[in-house]
């Protein structure tokens, strides 16, 4: 990779990267540091990353790195299926559906919040999450299946929305 084509990497994948980040997270300040670090670490390797997997290598570095600032701070917690279920949107003032849908992945726990993200949120297709995560296409599925279904429990009828 040329300093050229790391810059255009730059300039193409920063946005989606802090967007991602920051939807999974929201700490500012962490995800434009996980950003940072995540075209560090590009430079870093650019004599071996391949421009045409960069996409995918950007990704995965930064969820990697997130999982990593998530587990040292210890806000990473596994929810089992009750807890699961009484997962709660408190608020009952109409704020929009987009609202509505964001808060509810937001409390979503991580591994179904990051894949959501990946795919309903980015538009990446399974294989690539799967390489982002680490997770395999069948695990990447499951894990969108439950979140959403999660999320439609949560609405409930959307006619209550409109």
């Amino acid at each position: 990779m040329t300093p050229s084509q790391y810059n255009d990497c730059v300039k193409q994948y920063a946005d989606g990267v802090y967007r991602f980040i920051m939807k999974s997270i929201k700490n500012k300040d962490e995800a434009q540091n996980i950003t940072q670090n995540t075209f560090e670490k590009l430079w870093i390797k650019r004599n071996t990353v391949d421009i045409e997997k960069a996409k995918s290598y950007i990704f995965t570095v930064a969820y990697r790195n997130m999982i990593d600032v998530i587990r040292a701070s210890k806000r990473h917690s596994y929810i089992d299926e009750k807890k699961l279920n009484n997962i709660k949107d408190n608020n009952t003032e109409f704020t929009g559906i987009k609202a509505t849908v964001d808060r509810i992945v937001g409390k979503l726990p991580e591994v179904y919040k990051s894949v959501i993200l990946l795919r309903d949120y980015e538009g990446y297709d399974y294989k690539t999450i799967s390489e982002i995560t680490g997770l395999s296409e069948s695990q990447v599925k499951i894990n969108i299946f439950r979140a959403r279904q999660i999320i439609k429990e949560k609405i409930g009828k959307i006619d209550i929305l409109l």
